[in-house]
């Protein structure tokens, strides 16, 4: 599970981040720029690697090989948010590459803009919104650029001009078909009923490990009516990036930090090589143990948020290297987990007796690749099997030089988000003083204790929430936070800096929840992301079940709307209410109820709020989404050929960096 990056630009204290700090202080003061590019309802950054210089050349081998081999897997992800996907980004390459066009032109300008949010969005469909984006250049001047780049049309152009082919990645129709109405890639020729029945088939109520059935293989029917999976797998589906993936993960494998770390890459390799999904659970039993070295990685088929069903999975790749002095508060949280666990409001048949294995520490991203390049998330809960998770334990990070970049970035711009949708000037000030720390807190208590509290009660299925599992999940792991984050406990532990610092935090939630995000949403569309999903289903519902004794109030000012939170304690006895059901309906795999909420709370925006918000944030110049390129790390040879170290280049040229991914790594 990850944390997504919130809309949220304050400043303020920040407790046990000095390691973090002074980095960010220095970059400050100096000609480093943060964002590099903007775009349609985008900006791309740069982040840089706090610590690198401390590593010994070997752990910054391990690192360049594990960059690697994350990088290798970029077209699969293409490949699996629509079967259209590599054609169009090959022919935007051709053209951007052809040196023949005339690329002065406003139609050229047009053009651009199209082929960055396509490389943005890792395809053709929003990587947020998941809605088809079009380009705004005429489809006469799109062929007269195919023409001049040699490039053949054989349909494409009405793949990418025409809405009604592909018009969602993820379909959030609420009648139809699901598997037949999204873009992804994960099935072919069969109906929603016809997945489920298959994979009912499979699974045994009464098995204490039970397999992630599905979530390497695309599903298919042939002619003569049978389904069958195609595993992702060398010598399947994918197989040449995955064969260039194994290469250097061998290689990482060789400089690897310890045997355990060794042993995790061994059984990964193997994974890939046979597409046995046992040896995913092995592997990720494995990767929980290395809780001692500096570089750590993921690499896999991992989240399946993109998938309708929540079943399949999206390609992932991610280096980084721990922050060890921030990772101080992560690790107090994780020495107290089983007190958490006894102390969360929810019943105790729903709560693990004992808290096994739960590692958190604060990293520091070195790759961003696959599903989390070039937008990434902020923190991430690994491996997502509940049993794993309740048997073995589970990994936590928060990413530090990401949430740090963005605030950075954002003190590169005049105006704010807090300014405008903030009520007053007190609300102000309490964000700025604690408004930093108190969502970092957050973000910790959700990562790191969040998603791997609680159980599933005996021959519950982990699939049973269906298509809401993924927006129901989010919204658990936010609400112990929240809840958590109040709690006196956290001061006692030296984590909280003061009593009423989470007041920051939860009046951000509320503001951001019922207005604030949605600035990232198109007029008369819904709320579909399940993150964006979960926050408006958590500010919706205490705003609703607490209307009768005014915990939070809408007020009208100067024509402006705004949500001001009245009552904290009240509010964070609804945030232990909500908590309470929703672990309850995962735990008792109650699909109607988990629906209800969702649809009830979590998909509709009013329209007259919703166009106010955008009108306002309109005003502010700015962007609701972010992402980032990379460093690039390159090996520095002495004069024999001798690779004497590995250093990061700071790149800042977006487009150039895509290109060369794609001439490097495109294997598909």
């Amino acid at each position: 599970m990850k944390t997504i990056a919130k809309m949220v630009l304050t400043s303020g204290a920040a407790l046990l981040l000095a390691a973090c700090n002074g980095p960010q202080e220095e970059a400050a003061t100096n000609d480093f720029k943060y964002t590099i590019d903007s775009f349609a309802d985008l900006k791309v950054m740069r982040y840089r690697i706090p610590g690198w210089e401390n590593l010994t050349l070997q752990q910054k081998e391990y690192a360049y090989y594990l960059s690697e081999a994350a990088k290798y897997g970029r077209d699969i992800l293409w490949d699996q948010n629509c079967r259209d996907n590599l054609r169009v980004r090959h022919a935007l390459e051709a053209i951007l590459e052809c040196d023949d066009i005339d690329t002065k032109t406003p139609e050229y300008q047009d053009f651009l803009a199209y082929a960055k949010r396509v490389f943005f969005s890792n395809g053709i469909h929003h990587h947020y919104a998941e809605d088809k984006i079009l380009p705004t250049c005429e489809r006469s001047y799109f062929a007269r650029l195919l023409d001049e780049a040699g490039v053949p049309d054989n349909g494409l152009l009405e793949i990418i001009y025409n809405p009604a082919i592909w018009p969602q990645r993820r379909s959030t129709e609420t009648s139809g078909d699901l598997v037949k109405l999204s873009a992804v890639n994960y099935y072919e020729n069969v109906t929603r009923e016809e997945v489920e029945q298959y994979y009912d088939s499979m699974m045994d109520p009464d098995d204490p490990e039970p397999v992630s059935w599905g979530l390497n293989t695309k599903v298919v029917k042939g002619k003569n009516g049978k389904i069958r999976e195609l595993p992702w797998k060398i010598g399947g589906l994918y197989s040449p990036a995955i064969e260039k993936i194994c290469e250097q993960l061998d290689k990482a494998r060789q400089v690897a930090e310890n045997d355990i770390q060794k042993r995790a890459l061994g059984i990964l390799i193997e994974y890939y090589k046979t597409g046995d999904l046992k040896k995913w659970d092995e592997f990720n039993i494995e990767w929980v143990k290395d809780t001692l070295g500096t570089v750590d990685f993921i690499n896999g088929f991992i989240e399946d948020y993109n998938d309708p069903l929540g079943r399949k999975a999206s390609w992932e790749g991610y280096v980084n290297i721990k922050d060890f002095e921030a990772s101080k508060r992560t690790e107090i949280l994780s020495a107290n987990a089983q007190w958490f666990e006894d102390n969360s409001p929810v019943d105790p048949r729903f709560k693990k007796k004992t808290v096994k294995g739960v590692s958190a520490k604060v990293i520091n991203a070195v790759c961003l690749a696959g599903d989390s390049y070039p937008s990434t998330p902020i923190g991430i809960n690994l491996p997502n099997a509940d049993w794993i998770r309740k048997e073995h334990g589970s990994k936590s990070v928060t990413i530090a030089n990401i949430t740090h970049t963005y605030d950075l970035a954002a003190q590169e711009l005049p105006t704010s988000t807090l300014t405008e949708f903030a009520y007053d000037k007190k609300e102000i000030e309490l964000a700025k003083k604690w408004g930093t720390i108190a969502d970092e807190i957050h973000t910790d208590l959700h990562e790191c204790l969040g998603h791997a509290s609680g159980q599933l009660l005996p021959g519950v299925s982990t699939t049973a929430m269906g298509e809401y599992a993924s927006a129901l999940e989010e919204a658990r792991a936010d609400l112990f936070g929240l809840y958590f984050t109040a709690d006196p406990k956290m001061v006692e532990l030296g984590i909280m800096p003061d009593p009423e610092a989470y007041k920051a935090e939860y009046a951000n939630y509320i503001r951001n929840g019922l207005m604030v995000q949605f600035t990232r949403v198109e007029p008369g569309r819904p709320n579909t992301e399940a993150h964006m999903q979960n926050r408006k289903l958590i500010a919706e519902w205490c705003y609703e079940k607490g209307a009768k004794d005014k915990v939070i109030v809408k007020k009208v000012k100067d024509g402006k709307t705004y949500f001001i939170v009245k009552d904290y304690v009240k509010l964070r006895a609804l945030f232990a209410q909500l908590l309470a059901e929703i672990q309850r309906i995962k735990s008792e795999g109650d699909y109607q109820a988990g629906k209800a909420l969702i649809e009830t709370y979590a998909v509709h925006i009013d329209p007259e709020l919703h166009k106010e918000v955008l009108e306002r944030y309109k005003a502010l110049n700015l962007k609701p989404y972010g992402g980032f390129v990379n460093p690039e790390i390159q090996p520095v040879r002495a004069d024999d050929g001798t690779i004497t170290d590995y250093v990061p280049v700071y790149t800042d040229d977006y487009l150039g960096q895509m290109l060369f991914y794609g001439k490097k790594y495109g294997t598909l």
